[in-house]
């Protein structure tokens, strides 16, 4: 079966916000916090270093099943076979055009979760019902993974004391390809290039670019694009790196003073048009 995410003509396209310039204060030391390294993948693209941070709360299966692809080297070399502007940049094929997977069966969708108080969210606000989510919202952050749930207040009430979210597909964002069947995930993913709501709780996401979301965007566009294709040169689980060698990336805590003042500047500078999806976490990488 040809895996695929679902043909763009099929979405409802929206284009990506440009961040504002911003002057909020510039962080101290306790705004940093350094991500689990073994849940950050490294790949070496011929367009540059993409880390992306996995979220085992969001989708535990999946994490895991790039972990086990990641540390097999299943994606070394591997193509972008697909690659849409505004939209995303697929890969993960062993066929590198769309049709094969590993020998690992198949994942049920992960396309949300339960969300608890002693998770590591950040609130950004508040959403009023709309026509396709009838009660109200609030969006934040799980890490660096942007989400949508129902109210924490609304914890005492659920028998398990969690509330049900979903991530949000807003450029960075590492999605799972799958074809028709919601239960066909295997080993292709996807990182997106800009925000794309119409995926929302119809794929699993994963994670979240870090850094390096400026070589997603260099790589060539096509569907295929045209030989020689951008490629993965290596994908590394960032634990398994030397120590010596290994990268040192913080990302700014969407917990802190700094990323909560930068979050509130943001509101400011878009207004009535504000999306958790202008909000870019920051990330130093050494």
């Amino acid at each position: 079966m040809k895996t695929i995410l679902a043909p763009l003509a099929a979405l409802s396209l929206l284009a990506a916000h440009a961040a504002p310039a911003l002057s909020a204060p510039a962080p101290t030391a306790a705004d940093w916090r350094t991500p689990d390294p073994e849940n950050v993948l490294v790949i070496e693209t011929n367009k540059g270093t993409v880390f992306v941070e996995l979220s085992p709360l969001a989708a535990p299966a999946h994490a895991e099943r790039l972990k086990t692809l990641t540390r097999a080297k299943f994606y070394d070399g591997l193509t972008f076979f697909r690659v849409i502007d505004n939209f995303m940049d697929q890969t993960g094929d062993p066929n590198n055009q769309g049709t094969g997977g590993s020998t690992l069966p198949n994942l049920e969708p992960e396309f949300g979760f339960r969300r608890g108080a002693s998770d590591p969210y950040a609130f950004v606000t508040k959403m009023a019902p709309t026509n396709d989510q009838p009660s109200a919202t609030e969006v934040g952050f799980v890490g660096s993974l942007p989400v949508r749930s129902a109210p924490q207040m609304q914890m005492m009430m659920t028998a398990d004391g969690k509330v049900g979210a979903w991530p949000l597909f807003c450029g960075g964002v590492a999605g799972m390809a799958r074809g028709e069947a919601p239960n066909s995930a295997n080993s292709q993913f996807f990182l997106m290039r800009a925000l794309y709501p119409s995926l929302n709780r119809n794929y699993t996401a994963f994670g979240r670019v870090i850094a390096g979301q400026d070589a997603v965007r260099k790589i060539k566009v096509g569907e295929p694009p045209a030989d020689p294709m951008d490629r993965m040169l290596t994908v590394r689980v960032l634990a398994d790196i030397p120590e010596a060698q290994r990268p040192k990336v913080q990302v700014m805590d969407a917990r802190s003073p700094a990323f909560q003042a930068l979050v509130a500047e943001t509101q400011k500078a878009k207004g009535p048009s504000f999306s958790i999806c202008d909000v870019e976490i920051p990330s130093k990488v050494g």
